[in-house]
């Protein structure tokens, strides 16, 4: 009678340490483990972390940074790369299998910039890869040349849009996943377009960065599209102020600058941009055209305008002329207005 008391008693104690221990357990695993008042926090795994970096990491996020420790270290936890959304009142097994499988794509969006310089920066600020690494993998030659680019037209590739990426995108797997984003871009109807008025998606998207310079009205971007395309049709020189613009940016390599009226003496500039004096269509793109100036490009208005100039009376759009006098008419007006402003430059 004696033994089996002290059996019984051994066995409530093991129960209860038993017990301790599994509500321990439990709530080693299964008890909110959070620190912040937010609904929601981002954290971001670069590629090659160790667990040590993403620990750190988390420990302003979690109230039992060692609870944490111990659950991650029995179920093996492996760091991988990637933008991880935690959410208020986790426990530390939702954590660890949020950071397993629950990386979160990004939106990545881009448009209307000027050079692929500019287009590295603002994608390394919305994905892992830094400006450097997406600037090399954008002007690769072999890739280049593969793909038949150049560095001076490479930019048209990158279709102004928004797009879905993992944060951890590398800047070769973005390149790649742009260029497959371009051959979807440039359908059988719109090639079939490009060949009808006699241009090459190239020289399409050139025109294109002109005619998106030329007006931020995408109502109006068909209109001026035909008058260059006027132009560009009769052997004439395409005229245009923002190719000037751009040459003169390059000459300067400053691509910060401001230039809001093109002097006499800037049409003169050597450059293959300045249209004032070569009859060829710029080597590239001057500027990321938006997709409304490459449709209208593609379906340009249909009429016989060739010269415009701003309409100082309906400011943002143009007034439109057939002949050299009427267009001279309508430069009167622009260039008393632009003169009572005092801009010089």
């Amino acid at each position: 009678m004696y033994i089996k008391r002290i059996l019984l008693v051994v066995a409530l104690i093991g129960l209860v340490v038993l017990g301790i221990f599994s509500y321990n357990i439990y709530n080693y695993i299964f008890s909110p483990n959070t620190a912040f008042e937010e609904q929601k926090v981002t954290i971001y795994i670069p590629t090659g972390a160790t667990y040590e970096v993403v620990l750190d990491s988390l420990k302003p996020h979690l109230k039992d940074v060692s609870s944490f420790h111990q659950v991650a270290q029995k179920k093996g936890y492996d760091p991988k790369a990637g933008k991880y959304t935690l959410e208020r009142g986790m426990n530390n097994n939702d954590i660890i299998n949020r950071l397993r499988s629950g990386n979160d794509p990004v939106r990545v969006i881009f448009n209307n910039q000027e050079r692929l310089e500019n287009l590295a920066g603002r994608i390394s600020t919305q994905i892992e890869a830094d400006s450097t690494e997406l600037l090399e993998a954008m002007k690769e030659s072999e890739f280049l040349q593969q793909n038949e680019f150049t560095t001076a037209n490479a930019l048209g590739m990158y279709i102004p849009n928004q797009y879905e990426f993992f944060w951890n995108t590398s800047a070769e797997d973005f390149r790649k996943r742009m260029k497959r984003e371009y051959e979807r871009f440039w359908t059988e109807e719109r090639l079939k377009k490009a060949d009808q008025i006699g241009l090459t998606p190239h020289q399409v998207t050139v025109i294109a960065s002109i005619v998106q310079k030329e007006t931020a009205k995408v109502d109006e971007r068909p209109k001026v599209a035909g008058v260059y395309m006027n132009r560009y049709k009769n052997g004439w020189k395409l005229d245009a102020d923002p190719t000037v613009i751009y040459a003169i940016k390059q000459e300067n390599n400053n691509f910060d600058t401001i230039i809001k009226r093109v002097l006499y003496k800037d049409l003169t500039l050597e450059s293959p941009y300045n249209t004032y004096k070569y009859k060829e269509l710029p080597p590239g793109p001057i500027a990321m055209p938006d997709i409304s100036s490459i449709d209208a490009v593609l379906n340009y208005e249909d009429h016989k305008y060739f010269y415009f100039v701003a309409d100082v009376e309906n400011f943002g759009y143009h007034k439109f002329a057939e002949t050299l006098a009427q267009h001279n008419r309508n430069k009167q007006a622009y260039v008393r207005w632009i003169n009572q402003q005092g801009v010089k430059r």
